[in-house]
């Protein structure tokens, strides 16, 4: 069996650390807020200006004035602070936040990252997709694996890149791949979903990879 969006998501909450700042973007992203382990402090910032918040709100105790950056009602925590746009993007852009956990449409075995565009489709932009790979310390996308039956683990995107070997690991309904970045990319499986065989990811993955040592000898 594959992983569900919430396993991808609580998959991802595993890459927390205690003390870290984080920024979740739209989709499956979102879900990790939900998964923080108990006892653990960990800041997450949202572009639109909201730093420290919790997860989801119960149905009738959401505040229409408190969103992240997918415009989903969230909730307070202790510790969160208000600021402006401005601040948020400083923040991204001078390197203060520790990890950054987004969508992706494609990512390459390189690290290449695109996800904010469809040549033809409507689109509002970009978000802060753009500053946050460029300015994060650490880039984890959490995506399915494919789409309609075509890869999304490329040689090279083909997509509109939203950034150039930024990507640190991948984790998608089949398994987690990280990619060596201080090496000039590689890409490498080092997890499988329970279920999930490497045949079937051989077979949805066009990008080459090496498979962790402990995965070959299983």
């Amino acid at each position: 069996m594959a992983w569900t969006r919430e396993q991808m998501a609580e998959r991802a909450a595993k890459e927390l650390r205690d003390g870290f700042y984080v920024n979740l973007g739209i989709g499956i992203p979102t879900l990790v807020s939900n998964y923080i382990p108990q006892g653990m402090s960990v800041q997450l910032q949202s572009e639109n200006g909201m730093l420290g918040f919790g997860p989801f709100p119960y149905e009738g105790e959401e505040d229409p004035d408190l969103i992240n950056a997918g415009k989903q009602t969230v909730t307070e925590i202790p510790t969160t602070s208000y600021f402006s746009s401005a601040d948020s993007f400083a923040m991204i852009r001078g390197g203060h936040i520790d990890l950054s956990i987004l969508g992706a449409m494609q990512v390459a075995e390189n690290g290449d990252l695109a996800n904010w565009m469809i040549p033809g489709k409507m689109v509002k932009g970009m978000g802060g997709a753009m500053d946050l790979v460029a300015g994060v310390k650490k880039v984890v996308v959490v995506m399915e694996h494919s789409a309609k039956s075509e890869p999304k683990l490329l040689k090279r995107c083909t997509l509109p890149l939203t950034g150039a070997g930024v990507v640190d690991m991948v984790i998608t309904d089949l398994g987690v791949f990280t990619i060596d970045k201080k090496r000039g990319g590689g890409m490498s499986l080092v997890e499988l979903a329970p279920g999930a065989t490497l045949e079937e990811i051989r077979s949805k993955t066009q990008a080459s990879y090496y498979v962790g040592n402990a995965l070959a000898a299983a």
